[in-house]
Formats: C-alpha cells, sequence, structure tokens
C-alpha cells in the first residue's frame, strides 16, 4: 500500500507503523516514576548513540517542540558576546527577529533569498552563530561543516531539526543543536531535543542571562546547570504516549543505521533530481546542488504559462494541483511553505519510501501538465 504523507511536519510515520506499537507506553504513570524515567533515559541514551554524538555532550527532552528547544537555547546562551544570525528561509528569520526585538542584542544578519545561502565566509567567528542546518522552508541546507572554526571564540547554536538522522552532523563544529522527533524520525509533535557540547555547558555556568527566563526556559539550578535535565528529568510533563512512539522510531532506525538513515533520504533526493533533470517545467528552489535539501525538498514551476501568472495566481494553481493530488490519494500536504515562493515542498526523510516518491512525482507531472496546458 502507497504512503502518500509528504507532510514536512509532523512528517510521516515510519514504515509499517500502527498503533500496536504504543501498548507498552506508561499511559497514567508519572514520567518521575521509576518507569517513566526508565523510559525517558532510554529516549536520551538512544539518541545519543543512534546520532553518534561524542562522550561529554549532553541531551535532554524539553517542550514545545524544535521552536521551543531553540529559543530555550538563545534565552539561556546569548547575550555575552556579539550575535550573528544566518538568514535564509522563514524559521531562521523569526530567529533573527527574536534575537533582535526580543532579545534586543543588535545581531549581525547574513541574509539570503529563497534558494540561495549566504556567503558563510563571511562569518565572524568572534561572535555566537545561529543558523539552520536544513532550511525546512526553502530547501536550502549548508553545504557541509567546514565554514565552522575550529578555533571559533563564539558558540554555534544550530536548528537541526530537519537534519537530525538524515544528514550527517560534524559533532566538532557544533556547541548548541536543537531537533524534534517529529521530522526525520516521524515521532508526534511537541517535543524537542536540545543538544549541548562541554563549551556551551561551561558558558551556562560561568554566565546569568540579563533577562527574567520563564520556568521553562530556565537550565539552571542553584547557579549550576541542572544536569537533571539530561537524565531524564523533565522540565515539564513530558508526554508517555509520545516517548512510547518514539522510542519505536528510535528501535526502527537502530536496525538502519545512521547511514542507513541518511541513504533512505538521498535515494529519495536522487529519485527527483532524476525527475528534474528530464522534465522542462520544473525546478529545485535551492539554485546549486550543493545546498539542496534531501529532506524538504522544494521545488519551483519554471514554466512561461505558469511564470507570467500574479503571485495570487501561482499559489492558487498550486493549491489546486496539491489538493487534486491529495484527493487522490497520491500525495497529501505539498504546497510550499506560505512565505515561501509558490511551489511543491516533498518531504523525503527516511520515513519515506523512494517508491512512495516516485508514485508522487509521476502524479505531479501528470496533473500539473494538464493543468498548465489548460491554461
Amino acid at each position: 500500500m502507497n504512503n502518500p504523507n509528504f507532510s514536512s511536519g509532523p512528517c510521516s510515520k515510519r514504515p509499517g507503523w500502527n498503533l500496536n506499537t504504543l501498548k507498552d507506553a506508561a499511559i497514567g504513570r508519572s514520567h518521575r516514576s521509576s518507569l517513566g524515567r526508565k523510559k525517558l533515559a532510554m529516549a536520551i541514551n538512544e539518541s545519543k548513540r543512534l546520532l553518534e554524538i561524542p562522550e561529554g555532550y549532553l541531551l535532554g527532552i524539553l517542550p514545545a517542540s524544535d521552536t521551543g528547544t531553540f529559543e530555550l537555547a538563545m534565552w539561556s546562551l546569548l547575550g555575552h558576546r556579539p550575535v550573528t544570525v544566518l538568514v535564509w528561509e522563514s524559521f531562521s528569520e523569526g530567529w533573527a527577529t527574536d534575537v533582535t526585538k526580543e532579545l534586543k542584542l543588535n545581531p549581525t544578519i547574513l541574509r539570503a533569498d529563497y534558494g540561495k545561502i549566504p556567503d558563510l565566509a563571511d562569518v565572524d567567528w568572534s561572535h555566537d552563530v545561529v543558523f539552520v542546518a536544513n532550511g525546512t522552508t526553502s530547501g536550502v541546507k549548508i553545504p557541509n561543516w567546514d565554514w565552522i572554526s575550529p578555533t571559533r571564540e563564539g558558540l554555534t547554536l544550530c536548528d537541526a531539526t530537519s537534519a537530525a538522522f538524515a544528514m550527517y552532523i560534524d559533532w566538532s563544529k557544533v556547541d548548541v543543536l536543537t531537533y524534534s522527533w517529529q521530522k526525520c524520525l516521524g515521532g508526534e509533535a511537541a517535543h524537542g531535543i536540545l543538544v549541548l557540547s562541554p563549551r556551551a555547558v561551561t558558558r551556562i555556568e560561568s554566565h546569568d542571562t540579563p533577562w527574567p527566563m520563564p520556568k521553562i526556559f530556565r537550565l539552571k539550578k542553584g547557579g549550576r546547570l541542572n544536569r537533571a535535565i539530561f537524565d531524564g528529568d523533565t522540565i515539564n510533563t513530558p508526554s508517555m504516549l509520545c516517548v512510547e512512539d518514539y522510542l519505536d522510531a528510535l528501535k526502527w532506525a537502530d536496525h538502519i543505521g545512521l547511514g542507513g538513515l541518511i541513504e533512505r533520504s538521498l535515494k529519495n533526493l536522487r529519485m527527483i533530481e532524476e525527475w528534474v533533470e528530464k522534465t522542462d517545467w520544473i525546478d529545485f528552489l535551492a539554485e546549486s546542488p550543493e545546498i539542496r535539501s534531501n529532506t524538504s525538498v522544494c521545488l519551483k514551476v519554471v514554466n512561461e504559462t505558469f511564470q507570467a501568472m500574479s503571485r495570487e495566481d501561482q499559489t492558487s494553481f498550486i493549491k489546486d494541483v496539491a489538493g487534486t493530488l491529495s484527493k487522490e490519494n497520491i500525495a497529501h500536504d505539498i504546497s510550499s511553505y506560505k512565505d515561501a515562493p509558490p511551489g511543491f515542498r516533498l518531504w523525503c526523510g527516511p520515513t519515506i519510501d523512494v517508491s512512495d516518491v516516485k508514485q508522487a512525482i509521476d502524479g505531479l507531472e501528470r496533473v500539473c501538465s494538464q493543468k498548465l496546458s489548460a491554461q
């Protein structure tokens, strides 16, 4: 049976998933019970092992998905040296807005349009640097990790929500990293993961933030990092049903291995690349292959008829095509993000099978070609 779920979050469940996988969830039990703590600790330890996170790094489960977790990271670690924010899509634009208007830190902002990436050589490594590993709404990822200085003075804060488990991460270049298990492993929403390097821990313990901290953002206790958070003593009450679902996803991921997860996603991208190469009316939004995402694959229509339309008409056309494919149960939720240029976005992370990608692009070619011809 085909899987038509191409939403970029929450993303498709793993192949073969069913409700029976949740039968051992600690429903009705306290997350602070021995059973609850055991499951939370397992989620933490298995995540560190599968992501090959180095010894000395900490990983904890936080509230409010990747967004809340990345906000917590910025509010907890920034403010002690200049800040640079790299912006090339809507979520990184949001981080820049928060650093500027809420934290009032007057950051340096290196900005690029959708489909492009800022000149990474322009980064000042005496600054703390805020960036996304993969622009979920633009289909643009960082080309590699080489641009990050190994002798940097500032910290790197990386939003990796649509990269973790699907793209290689050089942990030597990462001081703070966040993700949500609803993305590449197809978990349920509302929980985030925070990874801290020893340098980040030192920052937290040696500096106090100049602004008030809400309870769900507080990582310190008695002037030190509250390390119990990173053993499973979460700041607020987690959903044990969601934790059980994540444990199932981690078990599935373990059978494949990190390299296998990455390869599944790359295989999906290659399927779309082959189609784009032979199709004259479609192209990638990302302007060059080295920054082309293999998870949130964003496409633009380059047909002359489409290009002559107003943005409003382009948006209506995209919604019409996407709606048709959804009604046919071929591909759900493939319209581009609301702030991005009108186009299509197909989630191609590890939980997606290449056969489903093939069915989606076959349907996209058929329906889009028909509707363009009718214009």
